[in-house]
This record gives structure tokens, C-alpha cells and sequence, in this order.
């Protein structure tokens, strides 16, 4: 009688939490928005300021941050980073990394981008010097930076985290931040699928296999967050990114992300076929005027670590706090100066005079600082609401 009353004790348990599980689905409201890739102007949105858990749409970031760095040459494809005891426990989805041994950084990428692999994303994060509750105050800090004004993480994984929160707007920020600052490591998203050790992983993207002209980003999913995704797709010149969180299913959300940028592509052909030869001349040669205006800015110093660099910056256009300083760019540039490295601290996408003006003001306060060409500029310019 005991095993039976146990029994039935049990099965009430399941059912009230399946109940639960399904009352919260049923509450769960959609976020969405597309955005046209190239100019940041908003095509669909929905909800898409609702904060909300971006799940693994986190590693974006871990990513972007990893990027700069290759950018930067602080790391390499080829360097092979240890993996701790803290990044082989992480939960699954991993790699099953083995505390001890090293993994390169080119495998930790694409373990990221194809198996979502929580390990892989603790490896990158110390792999960079960080514990991974400092990188993700940077992780934050480059977000803000980036103008994603409702984002907070608090790892590099995407692992539930209540206090770890972002917005459809956000991520859609973040996509065109990797597509716009880092095309090279951009087409890796594109991935079908990625081999370690002699297993093969799938990506969890479909889109990439069914939807013409999908090249990536990332897909999530927690119990709390549902199923999210940020894609991308491009055709006939045009290119759409598309967020959308908060599906039940993964049919679900693939089949509305699929309509999002069916109906996103198609406006924008619609859109090139109306405007007419010149008017498109006059604003691509506008375009290229603001692009060369933009390519001067300000270096106010150099440090003997980035992270004293970034600091400085951050503080000097916490000082000047002009419009134009403060939607500039922190730039830091390491640089060989015999047997050590240097890095220098910028301020970057100023128009000539702004940067004249910049460094005047710093001058008055006892600053150094020298105005220079910041050729190659990286900026995102990001449509608001």
C-alpha cells in the first residue's frame, strides 16, 4: 500500500509540474525584430524591447569579444588555451572538455558556434585572462558600448542566470555589430557542422539548410528563455537580420523567423527597384562624404595592459562628454615597442574638427593627447526605436 500511496505521490508531483511548465508556456509572449543589415533601419518589430533571458544567444558576445581579440593579435587561431576545472563542469550542451587539457582557440570558436558548447565559452572567457564573472562585467561594458541599452550578462554561456537579461533590439545590435566589425570571422556562423576529436557536431541552426541565403548567427534555448534565435540571410544584394525569442518550439520559431525575412528581403528588393539611378547616386556618394568626415580621432594614451587602456579612454570621454565623444569609439591599439607591448588608447569616429576641438579641451586640463587619421574606421550605426 505504501509503494502504491508513494507511487501516485509521484505521478501527482509530474503532472503538477508539466502543468506548471505548460501554464508558463502559455504565458510567454513573443519578441521580434529585423532590422535592414546595412543601414540598421528597423523593417519588423514586435515586443522587441521586452526584457528577457537570451539563453545561449549570450555566447554572441563571448564571440565579439573573442574576435576583437584575434583582431587585435592579443590571441591567435592556433593558441591552445587550458581548460579549467570550472569550465569542464559547466553543463551540458558542452564538448566534454577534461580538466588539464588544452583546447586551440580556432576549436573553442566553432564548439561555440556549431555545438553551443557552455564548456568552450569558460575556456575563451579565462582564456583571456578573465574569471568568468569578470569577463562578463566586460562582457556587459562592450554591450553598453555597443548601445545595447537593456543588457546585462552575468556569464559567458548563456547558463540561466535570473539576473542575466537582454531584449530582441539588443541582440539584433549585436548580430550587425559581428557582421559590420568582423566580415572575416563573420562567415564562420555559416557552419553546417564542426569535428573534434574525431566526433562530428550539427549546428542547430536550420535555417542554414532550409532557408535561401541563411549564413548564420546563433539559436538558444532554457527553459526560462524558450526557444531564440538571431539570423541572418542576404539576397540579390540585400541582407536582413532577424531576432525572435520566447517560441515554444523550435518549428515555431523557425517558421516565423523564416516569414520575418521572406517578407524583410522582399521590401528591400521591392525598394531598389523604385528608387530611382541617381537618387541612389546621390546617397551612396553621401554615404562615402560621412564615412571619410568620420575617419580622424583622438589618442589619449598608451599603458602597459588593455585593460588600463580601455579604463583611461572610457574615463576621458566621461570627462568631455561632447555629443560627438560620446558616441565615439574606444579604440585600443597594441603596438611592439621593443621586447614589450603597448597599448594605445583612442578615441575613434570624430569628424576633424571634433577631434581638433577634443583635444584642445584635454589640453586645458594638463591631458596629453594627439588628434590621428583613424583609417578603417569600425562604426555601427544602429537605428533607435
Amino acid at each position: 500500500m505504501n509503494r502504491i500511496i508513494r507511487f501516485f505521490g509521484i505521478i501527482l508531483i509530474v503532472m503538477l509540474m508539466i502543468s506548471v511548465s505548460a501554464a508558463h508556456a502559455a504565458k510567454r509572449s513573443i519578441s521580434s525584430i529585423m532590422i535592414d543589415a546595412e543601414t540598421g533601419k528597423v523593417l519588423f518589430a514586435s515586443n522587441a524591447d521586452e526584457r528577457r533571458a537570451p539563453a545561449s544567444l549570450t555566447k554572441m558576445m563571448t564571440l565579439y569579444i573573442t574576435f576583437n581579440a584575434l583582431d587585435k593579435g592579443m590571441i591567435s587561431m592556433e593558441d591552445k588555451l587550458p581548460v579549467s576545472r570550472t569550465a569542464a563542469n559547466r553543463s551540458p550542451t558542452k564538448l566534454g572538455l577534461k580538466v588539464g587539457e588544452k583546447i586551440k582557440v580556432k576549436d573553442a570558436i566553432m564548439a561555440l558556434i556549431v555545438r553551443s558548447a557552455n564548456d568552450c565559452a569558460t575556456v575563451l572567457a579565462e582564456g583571456l585572462g578573465y574569471k568568468e564573472d569578470k569577463f562578463a562585467q566586460t562582457m556587459t561594458q562592450v554591450a553598453k558600448e555597443l548601445g545595447m541599452k537593456n543588457t546585462i550578462f552575468k556569464n559567458a554561456s548563456g547558463l540561466p542566470n535570473r539576473a542575466q537579461i537582454s531584449t530582441a533590439r539588443d541582440m539584433a545590435v549585436l548580430g550587425a555589430a559581428i557582421y559590420h566589425h568582423f566580415p572575416e570571422y563573420y562567415k564562420l556562423f555559416s557552419a553546417k557542422k564542426f569535428s573534434y576529436n574525431g566526433k562530428t557536431y550539427y549546428t542547430h541552426n536550420h535555417l542554414l539548410k532550409s532557408f535561401e541565403g541563411a549564413d548564420g548567427l546563433k539559436t538558444g534555448y532554457t527553459n526560462a528563455a524558450g526557444y531564440n534565435i538571431v539570423t541572418s540571410a542576404h539576397r540579390d544584394g540585400n541582407r536582413v537580420i532577424a531576432v525572435t525569442m520566447g517560441h515554444n518550439t523550435i518549428k515555431g520559431r523557425d517558421r516565423q523567423i523564416a516569414q520575418m525575412m521572406n517578407r524583410g528581403l522582399k521590401k528591400l528588393a521591392l525598394a531598389d527597384n523604385i528608387v530611382s539611378p541617381n537618387i541612389y547616386a546621390q546617397n551612396t556618394n553621401e554615404v562615402k562624404k560621412i564615412a571619410v568626415e568620420n575617419t580622424w580621432g583622438v589618442q589619449v594614451g598608451a599603458f602597459s595592459n588593455y585593460a588600463k587602456a580601455h579604463k583611461y579612454a572610457l574615463s576621458i570621454r566621461q570627462q568631455v562628454n561632447t555629443p560627438s565623444v560620446r558616441n565615439s569609439i574606444i579604440d585600443i591599439e597594441p603596438t611592439n615597442k621593443g621586447s614589450a607591448v603597448v597599448y594605445r588608447s583612442k578615441l575613434i569616429g570624430l569628424k576633424k574638427n571634433e577631434a581638433d576641438n577634443t583635444c584642445n579641451r584635454l589640453k586645458k586640463t594638463n591631458k596629453s593627447c594627439i588628434v590621428i587619421a583613424a583609417k578603417n574606421n569600425k562604426q555601427l550605426a544602429m537605428a533607435d526605436k
